[in-house]
């Protein structure tokens, strides 16, 4: 197929002057760069040949018999011939010699890469349609022209799939078939529906490498879906593509961002992370920066600068050194490497949706409003305090909010004996809050104080110790790698009674441990600080034991609390805040009543607040670290082989960064979107050409060098850039542009001539007709069956999959399928789990979302059939537009096969198709009178609830009919 497609491009060049953009650069990149092109370590001699001063030692303008390159690709000898023979390199064939040589002698003339020059816009007479102009200019020279134009059905199916998703419904066909002058009118329509929005998320997430799980073997729960969402309003509103790009780059480095720009900024952290036990952090860390460093070289720039993070690029001139200082961009995020594996990881924000927001505006106003009450009772409060003060109660108070377990008398400890509680005692994991505390008189500088884990050193669980005297907590998932651990800088004495206490707040961070003696919080050192596994121990909770170690000396009042204290609060217990004691004493049993309901409702208000804050969805984000990390070209890509140091910059080869501009990843996105950036444009305006027709107008969409696939309608292209720009990057612009031309409306019929001379239709002779893709099949389905919920937005759910494929493929807990509306939304909300992603989508050739993809795909194989005749949704697909037809007034069959057809596939049945319709119709019906547990058994199929009114028989007849229907090539097909 390649080199079909190389003769279409060169056609015209024996006619005239050959070109080096045209006609030789992709015989050079792929028979001679590998050895003689950019990567200077795979260079087998001087010679270069993607640059004409460095070629000339091998070619002689204007004289290919004395240039030493013709010699050597047509030298008769295995050793001297080029390519090498030895090497196991085929030969040039006879035509590729033959252009080599007259280029040769037309004076081996080199051009700069078609695809880095600025896009220039070609002339176009006036009152012309660019596209359909410069297509039949082309056109004329290949002795074509356009087809017809579609059938007015046809082509309102075709570009309501292409900009919605969806298929017309039978109200939209009748009303474009009564004026079919109104589809300028129409296409307004469509992309003004939240339809659009969703039909053009679901690609953007692919390049985007979206999942709802981490990846690796692993694979954990992520909840990203709030980026989902802010593409979707992105594309509702038309978003222009450079704010687009600047906000998804660099949102939180914009002035003043807002919640919006900052959720934006998710497209760099939907990479895959990794959890997997044993994996080196740094290496994964500058895995994860070199996967945003690739993403927008192939989303934005269109190259496949991933080649050079171990080399120079063997085809383009992206050398090592550009993919670093690329990479440097991105190499300033507070990650790390090996991350929790059961939910977001840092940095991330809170997102609120905008009723959630209001609902947390509204919690803040009673809340502000609940303290100033407080504050006007406070003085009488005070008042009261100083007079209870003169006559205290005789009982002894102190700290008992949250307190679980207390351990009041004195043990004595020899260094042998523990004691020991049951395992009812805090069973705490690393997301929750908890406080321990205890007085102890220590004999010995080494011993445990208290413990719920496993008692050897390295066991799960909690340990507080002595350890050479020092305070030590440790909490424990795997010593090695799941774990935090800290000890104070300063040694406690021995001999006397003293007060420790140690709080965690549940943040997963061993930095919001505080260690407390007699009541004043210590200076610790953290000694390692990666709690982010949860664990429940079975072991008991310890006195005077734990990890392997006995206590020596004295240990009383030991107590467990389920939150964390105050250091006002520990101090209290340490006997070390007599005023504050007695505040809080009075405060909780005898301040006026008014005060302490005021103060009890302020109190439940704040935790009403914060329990709705934490149902809040996050979303990971960009974030600047305080400090720069350093960057550097990492020698064969090493993460821990470090070279020279480089600093942001982009490819040498491409227009520079403006002069005084910041080199971060404002910079950046700005200059990709800017006029002097000449691949953003192209790059993006080629996938919507890929959208429409099924093919760019440059094949290879994530490679614009050059070993991609050069575009036969480069002006084209270019004047579809220059138009993006101009028009403000306007994507509804481009999309009406193209899909108003007479070159997307023509028919997509073929004769047997032009599909042998143009198979991929390449050259536009004729309409697009594609499959659809994998989303388009499943939604349609839901949508003519009436199924469909259309509803924007949320967190993903999980509609039918075949039962065991998650325990099977990643030894995760089993898919637990939604019911009710979850079961029927939009593809693009259905959970995608990377490591089994969802299997009917893969199936039909949606990629992985484990990498950034943006080219579709599409194959055909037997597995495809089984899963349209088998699979859950589309036989309750069929059986519930079985039902929508028997519902239809019109008592006859006819009438219902028509508007089955309508519904379907914006069209009425043949004659030849109504006959073998109504045919099959009649051997079903047939066949279920005589099996009705067949027909029960048949329309079993999904959670909907079947219409009993109808006969079970004529049920399952029209159910398999309508199957039959929408198992039609037509039916998965955009026409």
């Amino acid at each position: 197929m390649r080199l079909f497609f190389l003769a279409l491009f060169v056609l015209p060049s024996s006619a005239g002057t050959l070109s080096f953009n045209r006609d030789i650069r992709p015989i050079l990149s792929d028979r001679c760069f590998a050895c003689h092109g950019p990567d200077a370590a795979s260079r087998k001699s001087k010679l270069r040949l993607d640059q004409e001063g460095a070629s000339r030692q091998a070619i002689v303008p204007g004289d290919a018999e004395q240039s030493e390159l013709y010699k050597r690709i047509t030298s008769p000898s295995q050793i001297k011939r080029m390519p090498p023979a030895y090497l196991g390199h085929k030969a040039l064939s006879p035509e590729e010699i033959a252009k080599l040589k007259q280029w040769i002698a037309e004076g081996a003339h080199y051009e700069s890469h078609w695809a880095f020059a600025p896009p220039q816009r070609p002339q176009v007479p006036a009152g012309r349609n660019a596209i359909d102009f410069l297509v039949r200019k082309r056109l004329e020279r290949e002795g074509l022209s356009l087809s017809p134009p579609a059938a007015p059905n046809t082509l309102l199916r075709r570009v309501t799939f292409d900009l919605t998703g969806l298929p017309p419904t039978p109200q939209e066909t009748a009303s474009f078939l009564a004026n079919p002058a109104s589809y300028g009118a129409t296409i307004d329509r469509l992309l003004a529906s939240p339809r659009y929005a969703e039909r053009m998320t679901i690609r953007w997430l692919e390049a985007a490498r979206y999942a709802d799980s981490n990846g690796y073997q692993s694979d954990g729960p992520r909840d990203m879906y709030r980026y989902r969402d802010w593409v979707l309003d992105a594309f509702r509103a038309n978003m222009p593509f450079d704010q687009f790009t600047i906000e998804q780059l660099a949102g939180d480095l914009l002035p003043n961002p807002t919640l919006s720009q900052r959720i934006a900024t998710a497209f760099h952290r939907n990479h895959s992370t990794s959890a997997e036990g044993g994996i080196v952090d740094e290496e994964f860390r500058v895995q994860y920066v070199a996967d945003r460093a690739e993403t927008t070289s192939t989303v934005f720039l269109g190259l496949t600068a991933g080649c050079a993070r171990c080399h120079d690029h063997k085809y383009d001139p992206i050398r090592q050194k550009d993919f670093y200082q690329l990479f440097a961009f991105f190499n300033n995020v507070p990650e790390k490497g090996f991350v929790y594996d059961f939910g977001n990881e840092e940095p991330y924000i809170r997102a609120p949706y905008p009723d959630q927001q209001a609902k947390l505006d509204e919690f803040d106003r009673r809340l502000a409003a609940s303290r100033s009450h407080l504050a006007a009772l406070t003085p009488a409060a005070d008042q009261a305090f100083a007079r209870w003060r003169r006559r205290l109660p005789a009982e002894n108070w102190t700290v008992t909010d949250g307190l679980q377990f207390h351990a009041p008398q004195a043990q004595s400890f020899d260094g042998r004996r523990e004691a020991s509680y049951g395992n009812e005692t805090a069973q705490f994991s690393f997301h929750d809050p908890y406080t321990f505390s205890a007085w102890i008189r220590p004999e010995s500088p080494d011993g445990a104080i208290l413990s719920r884990g496993q008692d050897y050193f390295e066991g799960q669980g909690h340990f507080l110790h002595l350890m050479q005297g020092k305070l030590r907590f440790h909490a424990t998932y795997r010593w090695s790698d799941l774990a935090m651990r800290l000890e104070t800088v300063d040694p406690l004495p021995l001999g006397r009674w003293q007060h420790v206490a140690v709080s965690y707040d549940g943040s997963m961070h061993a930095s919001n441990v505080s260690i407390y003696v007699n009541g004043i919080k210590q200076k610790v050192r953290i000694l390692f600080d990666q709690p982010i596994w949860p664990f429940d121990t079975k072991e008991p909770f310890r006195i005077g034991a734990g990890g392997g170690r006995r206590f020596q000396g004295e240990i009383r009042d030991v107590r467990v609390y389920t939150r964390v204290l105050s250091g006002a609060e520990t101090a209290v217990l340490a006997g070390q805040n007599e005023d504050g004691r007695l505040r809080m004493w009075f405060d909780e049993l005898y301040a006026p009543p008014a005060w302490r309901q005021a103060r009890s409702a302020l109190n439940a208000l704040a935790a009403e607040r914060a329990a709705y804050f934490a149902k809040i969805p996050t979303v990971m984000v960009m974030v600047e670290s305080d400090t720069p990390r350093q960057a550097y070209i990492l020698r064969r890509g090493a993460y821990d082989a470090h070279g020279e140091e480089v600093q942001p910059n982009v490819p040498a080869f491409l227009p520079p960064l403006p002069a005084g501009a910041p080199r971060n990843r404002l910079a950046l996105a700005r200059w990709l979107v800017s006029k002097d950036n000449p691949l953003t444009a192209r790059v993006t305006v080629n996938r919507l050409w890929q959208m429409l027709f099924g093919t760019g107008l440059v094949k290879t969409v994530e490679d614009f060098g050059a070993q991609g696939e050069p575009p036969i309608h480069v002006e084209l292209l270019d004047w579809l850039a220059v138009e993006f720009m101009e028009s403000g990057w306007d994507i509804h612009h481009i999309l009406k542009t193209i899909v108003t031309s007479e070159t997307y409306r023509q028919s997509s019929a073929v004769s047997p001539s032009l599909q042998q001379r143009d198979p991929e239709n390449r050259l536009l002779a004729r309409g697009p007709r594609v499959r659809l893709a994998p989303e388009m099949i499943r939604d349609q389905a839901l949508a003519v069956s009436g199924l469909l919920v259309e509803k924007l937005g949320g967190p993903s759910v999980k509609p039918y999959q075949p039962a065991g494929l998650w325990q099977e493929l990643s030894s995760s807990k089993g898919y637990v399928q939604d019911s009710g509306e979850g079961l029927y939304r939009r593809t693009l909300y259905s959970y995608w789990k990377r490591t089994v992603a969802p299997p009917s989508m893969i199936t039909f050739d949606s990629p992985t979302r484990e990498t950034c993809v943006v080219r579709e795909s599409r194959t055909n194989t037997p597995l495809q059939a089984l899963a349209l005749m088998n699979d859950v949704t589309y036989l309750e697909a069929s059986r519930k537009l079985a039902e929508r037809l028997l519902r239809q007034e019109s008592q006859r069959d006819s009438a219902r096969l028509e508007l089955a057809f309508g519904i379907v596939l914006a069209r009425k049945p043949t004659p030849a198709e109504a006959k073998l319709f109504s045919a099959a119709l009649a051997r079903f019906a047939a066949y279920y009178q005589q099996h009705p547990e067949d027909a029960v058994q048949y329309l079993s199929a999904g959670e909907s609830p079947r219409d009993t009114s109808v006969p079970t028989a004529d049920l399952a007849a029209w159910t398999a009919v309508s199957s039959l229907l929408l198992n039609l090539d037509e039916a998965i097909t955009k026409e």
